[in-house]
C-alpha cells in the first residue's frame, strides 16, 4: 500500500474525477478529508472511503472562499495531525462563448478553478514546509493547452493552473514537496453524459484509444503522483487523454 496512513484532502470530492480519486486513494492505503460544496455528496463519498477500511472525513467548502479553505485545511490538522496530499480537484464550468459571455461566469469560473486551487495550495505550504515532505495534484485539462470554443473562461483557468503549477513547484522543490498538474480529456462524468449521442460518439472517434477515460484512468494517476514513486517528478503537467488532441 504505497500511500498507508498517509493524510490527504481531496476538493470535489463528492462525485466524478473527484469521487474516484478519494476512492483510489483510500484503496492505496490513505486516510482522506473528501471536501465539496455540496456536503451530501462528500459524505457519500466518505462512507465509500471508510467502507474500504480507511478513515475519512467530510468537510463542506466553497474552495472560492479563502476562510472555508483556511477552516478544511485547519480541521484536518486538528482531527488528523498533517496534511500529506493535497487534491485540487473542485471546478466549475459556465460555459458561453467571447461575445455571450458574461462577468460574471468568468469570475466564477476563475474564482473556483483558479483562485481555489491557490488557496488551498497556500494554506497547507507551510505545514507540508515545515515536515519537509507533501505531494500536491492540480487538476486541469486539456482545454488549458487547446482550448475550446465556448469555454474561454474554463480553458484560461485551466492554462492558469498549468503555470501556477510550475511556478509552485520551482518554489517548494527545496522543501521535498512535488506539485504536479493532470490534464484529463473527456471523462465519463454526469455533465459528459448530458452530451446527446451523436455529438458524443462523433467526438470519441477522435481519440486514438476509441473510449473516453473513466474516473479510475485519471484517479490512477494522481495516486502515482502523491506516491514517493513519483519523488523525482515535479512541475509536471500529464495528459491523460487517451491521445486525444496530442
Amino acid at each position: 500500500m504505497p500511500l498507508k496512513d498517509r493524510i490527504a484532502i481531496v476538493t470535489g470530492a463528492g462525485q466524478g474525477i473527484g469521487e474516484g480519486i478519494a476512492l483510489k486513494l483510500a484503496e492505496r492505503g490513505a486516510h482522506v478529508v473528501t471536501s465539496d460544496i455540496d456536503e451530501g455528496s462528500a459524505l457519500r463519498t466518505a462512507k465509500r472511503v471508510e467502507a474500504a477500511g480507511r478513515r475519512a472525513l467530510v468537510v463542506k467548502a466553497d474552495v472560492s472562499e479563502r476562510s472555508q479553505v483556511l477552516h478544511l485545511v485547519e480541521f484536518t490538522l486538528a482531527e488528523l495531525g498533517r496534511v500529506d496530499i493535497l487534491v485540487n480537484n473542485a471546478g466549475i464550468a459556465r460555459s458561453g462563448t467571447l461575445l455571450k459571455l458574461t462577468e460574471e461566469a468568468w469570475d466564477q469560473v476563475l474564482d473556483v478553478n483558479l483562485k481555489g486551487v491557490f488557496h488551498a495550495t497556500q494554506a497547507v505550504a507551510p505545514y507540508m514546509i515545515e515536515a519537509r515532505y507533501g505531494k500536491i495534484v492540480n487538476l486541469s485539462s486539456i482545454y488549458g493547452r487547446t482550448g475550446t470554443i465556448g469555454d474561454s473562461n474554463y480553458s484560461a483557468s485551466k492554462a492558469g493552473i498549468v503555470g501556477f503549477t510550475k511556478s509552485v513547484a520551482q518554489e517548494l522543490a527545496r522543501y521535498h514537496i512535488n506539485v504536479n498538474a493532470v490534464l484529463p480529456g473527456m471523462v465519463d462524468t454526469p455533465l459528459l453524459r448530458g452530451i446527446p449521442d451523436k455529438y458524443l460518439k462523433a467526438m470519441i472517434e477522435e481519440i486514438p484509444l476509441r473510449r473516453v477515460a473513466t474516473p479510475e484512468d485519471i484517479a490512477n494517476v494522481v495516486a502515482f503522483l502523491a506516491s514517493d514513486e513519483s519523488s523525482y517528478i515535479t512541475g509536471a503537467a500529464i495528459e491523460v487523454t487517451g491521445g486525444w488532441r496530442m
